[in-house]
């Protein structure tokens, strides 16, 4: 049968054939991408036994295991789920629905894995992974299905409450436009400052939650100008109070709260998504961009003559030499800078005119000299292409230096402030002239370094950094003819000190976005995350440098695989342990978790698989792990000095044990070792000692939870001490609890029921 091959693509990934059935689960949110993590990989694992044909007793009991643990966990998440249904009426219909099928598909996937009691797996009396090899797919298939329905649901919450809280925003920012008393102002503005507050936790949480870094850079921008318009709001309509007929506050006020407005609906459409053709809108194709799509189907002519037409890479050209027109024309691109661009864009035309002409040839007759001829010409054409980008960048970023230096002074802001406190108008006038001129300088300076910036995050950054030049400009302005006319007034006199600050602070921004620009430019940014504690080369180890990386080969991995199996089914046992916790906080439970995590990914390297890619990114974890270790015997000492004097000796004994064990490790894992045999006895070696620390931790959790759950019951076993970790948030409540709890349902309650899902796999 062909189910197999299907199911397990259909799995594997939330995004492929298992999930993308349903159009309505995009997933946008780091957060719901990341709890299904585990449960797509342990969930591929479980399907990919029911072909395999040795099935020893372990391998029965892991996969019971398994579907136990699954069922388990799925019924913890769907009672959240459904607890999030009752909160929230308008979801409630499709959440149970998506409860109840998750429900229904944990409990088939138990009843399919109930194997290890069977003498016989394979019998037909007895309906198992083995007999009905389609039906655990399909169930996995509605788990994963359900359970991302439920928290794409929970996600829908969050955007609500992000609705909710600009709804509040802009109906509190309704009543301050209208308001006509100083008491009024400030009752109602405090209840605006609160709202703001609430405003600016949701979208930060929803920021750094993003997927899209281009969104992200477009929500980092909104709410850095809601930021800096709260302020602004105040002293404005302060202004307006205090000067009510005066024509100039007036229009500094309407200004901020327009720009306010914008801000706010920006960053709904960015969380509801709603207007996805905005961005292309927003950020038109920069040089940068143009030169590197421009590049990647000029080499692609090596693999296939025949992927486009010549047609559609001269239009591409053409659209790149027009954007250079932005520098050719500028006012403020030096004479050597355009020389420059013009003689290399004359060029890169020449040059695809050449590449064109072989391109043709080649199509007719692919000899060795045409091919020869054509890869010359593909050379030449990107090498034309790289000069034309090293020179824009150059025009771009030397005339942003140029810029930011000459204003450092602020002599133009500061002369409006003097001569707006002396009434000079004319004065004003003159000044205001001058900061005209550097806002065209500064707005121009911003759309050159859009086109070099090298990413789309700072190509946003640069397109909010020129509105933010356009729309501050004319509200100096304002702000200075306004105290101008009125000099003695103090209120005049601080909204005129905030714009200029505004101002001072995005020229200080251009400085530190200038140095990203020239910092990718030179390949000093874009590197990826480095996972959990692995090295950088050269950065964690002085010998880390001479040692040539190893691999374990297939040979290797089969001796070993027996020791990471053990190691594997500790992690679990680990993951059962801490999943007992109602405090996922506490520290003893943190340390557990990121053992059983590191462990987890050295078993992996045993397979040949994971994070780990060498043997000396395991050494490494191994000292990672030894250090976590340590550390959670320096907390297991401070517990014991809550515990009785019965217990304390026990515990103190198992701290000292793992302390001992934890030395041993890393002194293995720092240990030299050279040549093949030496790596691979020192591997064996590391591993083992995992592994033991791992058997330790099993009887150290248990021991932890039954004497936390004795304090948690006032039993006499506990001697009066400072309280412990879970004593500190249950006394820190309030008579506001139950909102509390509510508050907490979501994604992270939800997540927690899967993310610790780290499940039994077996060869």
């Amino acid at each position: 049968m062909a189910t197999s091959p299907c199911s397990s693509s259909g799995v594997s990934s939330s995004s492929s054939s298992g999930l993308g059935a349903d159009a309505g689960l995009e997933i946008r949110t780091r957060s719901v991408e990341q709890t299904l993590v585990p449960l797509v990989s342990q969930i591929t694992t479980l399907i990919n036994h029911k072909d395999k044909p040795k099935r020893s007793d372990k391998t029965l009991q892991a996969i019971q295991r398994v579907g136990q643990a699954v069922n388990l966990a799925v019924g913890r998440f769907v009672t959240v789920g459904e607890a999030i249904a009752n909160e929230n009426h308008e979801l409630k219909e499709e959440m149970s629905v998506a409860c109840i099928e998750a429900r229904r598909a944990g409990e088939t996937i138990a009843q399919l894995t109930d194997v290890a009691s069977l003498d016989h797996p394979e019998s037909d009396s007895h309906i198992t992974i083995f007999t009905d090899k389609t039906g655990v797919v399909k169930a996995a298939r509605l788990l994963l299905s359900s359970v991302t329905k439920v928290l794409v649901l929970a996600d829908r919450i969050v955007i609500k409450q992000i609705i909710t809280s600009r709804n509040k925003v802009l109906a509190t920012m309704e009543q301050l436009e209208k308001v006509s008393s100083f008491q009024e102002f400030v009752q109602i503005f405090s209840q605006f400052g609160n709202e703001m507050v609430e405003f600016a936790h949701l979208t930060g949480d929803r920021q750094n939650d993003l997927k899209d870094e281009k969104k992200k850079a477009r929500m980092a921008a909104s709410r850095a100008v809601l930021e800096k318009c709260t302020m602004m709001l105040l002293t404005a309509s302060k202004t307006c109070l205090r000067h009510p007929d005066c024509e100039s506050a007036r229009i500094n006020k309407d200004g901020v709260f327009h720009r306010m407005r914008l801000a706010l609906e920006q960053v709904i459409d960015i969380v509801t998504d709603s207007r996805p053709n905005g961005e292309n809108e927003m950020a038109p194709i920069s040089i940068y961009s143009g030169i590197k799509e421009f590049k990647n189907k000029v080499e692609g002519l090596r693999e296939n003559l025949y992927f486009l037409s010549k047609e559609n890479l001269s239009t591409m050209l053409e659209v790149i030499l027009e954007h250079t027109e932005d520098f050719t024309d500028s006012a403020y691109t030096s004479h050597e800078h355009r020389e420059h661009i013009l003689e290399l864009s004359k060029q890169a035309k020449m040059e695809l005119e050449q590449l064109v002409s072989v391109w043709m040839q080649a199509q007719n007759q692919k000899t060795k000299d045409l091919m020869e001829d054509l890869e010359v010409a593909i050379l030449k054409t990107c090498q034309c292409m790289n000069e034309l980008k090293r020179e824009v960048h150059s025009a771009a970023t030397s005339l942003a230096a140029d810029l930011l230096k000459y204003h450092t002074d602020h002599m133009v802001l500061k002369a409006l402030k003097i001569t707006g406190v002396e009434g000079n108008l004319e004065a004003v006038a003159e000044y205001t002239c001058k900061l005209s001129e550097q806002k065209e300088q500064l707005v121009e300076m911003c759309r050159l370094l859009r086109h070099v910036s090298g990413t789309e995050p700072l190509e946003i950054t640069c397109i909010h950094a020129e509105d933010t030049f356009q729309v501050t400009g004319p509200q100096i302005i304002s702000a200075a003819e306004t105290l101008a006319l009125h000099p003695s007034s103090k209120i005049a006199k601080e909204n005129l000190e905030v714009f200029c600050e505004a101002w001072e602070s995005q020229l200080s921004d251009m400085s530190l976005l200038l140095r990203e620009i020239n910092d990718v430019f030179e390949g000093r940014r874009g590197e990826k995350r480095v996972y959990l504690s692995l090295p950088r080369p050269g950065k964690h180890n002085a010998n880390l440098k001479a040692l040539k990386p190893v691999k374990l080969d297939t040979e290797e991995q089969a001796k070993i695989a027996k020791l990471g199996l053990e190691l594997h089914l500790l992690t679990s046992d680990v993951d059962s342990e801490t999943e007992k916790w109602e405090d996922q906080e506490n520290e003893i439970v943190q340390h557990g978790q990121g053992m059983s995590s590191m462990a987890y990914s050295m078993y992996l390297f045993t397979r040949g698989e994971g994070l780990l890619k060498t043997t000396q990114d395991l050494f490494h974890q191994a000292e990672i792990f030894a250090t976590e270790g340590t550390k959670l015997a320096s907390d297991l000492h401070a517990f014991s000095d809550q515990v009785h004097e019965n217990d304390k000796p026990l515990l103190l004994l198992e701290a000292e044990k793992l302390i001992t064990m934890c030395k041993q490790l890393q002194i293995t894992a720092k240990a030299s070792a050279q040549g093949k045999s030496a790596t691979f006895t020192k591997v064996d070696a590391c591993i083992l000692k995992t592994r033991n620390v791992m058997t330790l931790l099993c009887q150290l959790l248990p021991l932890c939870f039954k004497l936390l759950r004795k304090n948690k019951a006032g039993n006499d076993c506990l001697k009066p001490a400072p309280p412990w970790k879970e004593d500190r948030i249950r006394t820190g409540t309030s008579a506001h609890t139950p909102d509390k709890r509510v508050e907490t349902f979501g994604i992270k309650s939800l997540e927690n029921h899967v993310t610790n899902m780290t499940f039994l796999e077996s060869k």
